[in-house]
């Protein structure tokens, strides 16, 4: 039987729910794919699995971080260059893109790439053809592209640094991880997972975590995501093997959470006496959100703390798709 590409995205909550769902669809077809998230959300765990759930599993995989490709050699690596095309071009060297014929490259930070490079990549999104340095012929090949980026590419693009036209291009179907602190009941989950793992991993007793640890740790906010939430469990398999974890083994940072309760935390809307129609409260904050993004349907979902589906779904439930 067949194992399930996505099983390793670890969560039961709504939002992850919704990108999966999405991934699923969208690894069947050869469509572009702009992965967004804060930096630790599982961008490149989420790329292989729409690569091992598509028609390509069984070609190459290739994961490039274009923010640590030198400047100078950028073009070179991801296009391939010819023998004598530069200085120290020593032999002719294929590319990455052309070493992911047939399967799937993906562009983590891909709003790391100079302009230049990001035209060359555009004409290749568009046609499928690349040229190598040196070359004066183009290429034909088929890769897929599988793009990653925790900034706000609407932003850049505004500010000059993207391109507007590969931004279109790469817009085409995007998903967006949520950060974990939107996803507070999958926290125990992966706790007592990433736990396990890394107990097998160094062959070592699991700790155990109190409930008031767990507690602890559902209200930190996690800056860096599942990453952080993985490094932490790796830290206390190694320094507390087969104990208990109790709050006072934590951190200073998870520590000093605040804990007050829903009732002491700072109220941001005041609630009227004589109550809301929270569904009328919701379709004026969904036009707000688009009001402010002009129109843009990814933005909007970021400013309202929804992913681009949920924000599709609520806007044809109060027929705002329009």
């Amino acid at each position: 039987m067949m194992s399930d590409a996505f099983a390793h995205l670890l969560g039961h909550s709504a939002l992850l729910a919704t990108v999966i769902r999405a991934a699923r669809i969208v690894a069947l077809t050869d469509a572009t794919v702009l992965i967004l998230g804060e930096s630790g959300t599982g961008k490149e765990l989420l790329a292989r699995a729409i690569h091992q759930h598509s028609l390509r599993a069984k070609q190459a995989f290739i994961p490039v971080n274009c923010a640590a490709l030198p400047n100078t050699l950028a073009e070179s690596l991801l296009f391939g260059h010819r023998k004598g095309a530069f200085t120290g071009a020593v032999d002719t060297q294929q590319g990455l893109l052309q070493a992911a014929d047939k399967g799937t490259l993906f562009l983590d930070e891909l709003g790391e790439l100079s302009l230049e490079i990001q035209s060359k990549l555009l004409r290749f999104l568009e046609t499928g053809e690349i040229q190598c340095v040196g070359n004066t012929q183009f290429e034909q090949i088929n890769t897929r592209i599988i793009a990653a980026t925790n900034q706000n590419l609407a932003e850049a693009v505004q500010a000059g640094r993207f391109r507007q036209d590969l931004f279109y291009r790469l817009n085409i179907v995007p998903l967006e991880l949520p950060p974990l602190r939107q996803r507070v009941d999958d926290v125990e989950l992966l706790l007592n997972t990433l736990t396990q793992q890394m107990s097998k991993k160094y062959n070592t007793a699991s700790p155990n975590y109190t409930k008031t640890t767990i507690k602890q740790l559902k209200r930190y906010t996690w800056p860096g995501n599942v990453r952080e939430l993985r490094n932490f469990c790796e830290r206390m398999v190694i320094f507390h093997t087969g104990e208990e974890i109790t709050p006072q083994c934590l951190p200073p940072e998870m520590v000093n959470t605040p804990t007050e309760s829903l009732l002491d935390t700072p109220i941001v809307f005041q609630l009227p006496e004589q109550g809301i129609q929270l569904e009328e409260v919701e379709r004026v904050f969904i036009q707000q959100a688009l009001l402010k993004s002009a129109g843009n349907r990814s933005q909007a979902a970021r400013l309202l703390g929804l992913s681009r589906d949920t924000l599709l779904y609520r806007m044809k439930k109060y027929a705002l798709d329009g």
